[in-house]
């Protein structure tokens, strides 16, 4: 159930800022926002243009699958912290819980839906529980450490630079922070 309010500008034409969410709205409005995300870093060509030197890239500038993976990891954990920023606090726990349950279902369906092979979503869960620990902390001492764990992930065995990492992070900031401006604004209901 999502609930909207009025008083729209012309910015927003055909788009309403929800009142109140459900945990199963909010779940799959993030899983649609990383896919989004995702599709827009590798449209736009930041995935060639950073992972590109480091040969992470096919020709096509489509980042080879670990990488893409990677990438995938580190839109999923802006989105869950900017939703935690959101929430954390002024929500019920168990509320937030269901909508961060809900919106890692729906990425796992999503990615089985799309050619992954259900054996592979547990082992690809225990790595986005990695990634996410290791963010956290890293994101706990500052941002630019953020950055620089994500970039280690990406590269692998690879020296990356550091312009890799201050682009990730400043990628970071870019989703958590609007959507938890967003999100302030919903209120999450049953």
């Amino acid at each position: 159930m999502v609930t909207t309010r009025a008083g729209m500008t012309d910015d927003t034409a055909g788009f309403e800022v929800p009142q109140s969410m459900t945990p199963q709205d909010l779940g799959d409005t993030l899983a649609r926002l990383v896919w989004e995300s995702f599709s827009d870093f590798i449209a736009d060509g930041d995935a060639e243009n950073l992972l590109g030197d480091l040969g992470l890239t096919h020709e096509d500038g489509i980042p080879a699958e670990a990488p893409a993976e990677e990438i995938l990891i580190f839109l999923m954990w802006a989105h869950t912290r900017g939703l935690q920023l959101a929430f954390v606090g002024r929500s019920d726990r168990e509320l937030v819980r269901e909508g961060l349950d809900a919106f890692h279902s729906a990425i796992f369906h999503d990615m089985v839906d799309n050619g992954t092979p259900q054996a592979q979503v547990p082992l690809f869960e225990q790595r986005v529980s990695a990634r996410y620990a290791e963010y956290y902390s890293a994101a706990g001492r500052s941002d630019p450490e953020l950055g620089k764990a994500v970039a280690r992930h990406l590269a692998g065995s690879r020296q990356s630079p550091d312009s890799l990492a201050a682009a990730l992070t400043e990628r970071a900031i870019a989703v958590a922070n609007p959507l938890k401006d967003f999100l302030e604004e919903v209120e999450l209901v049953h």
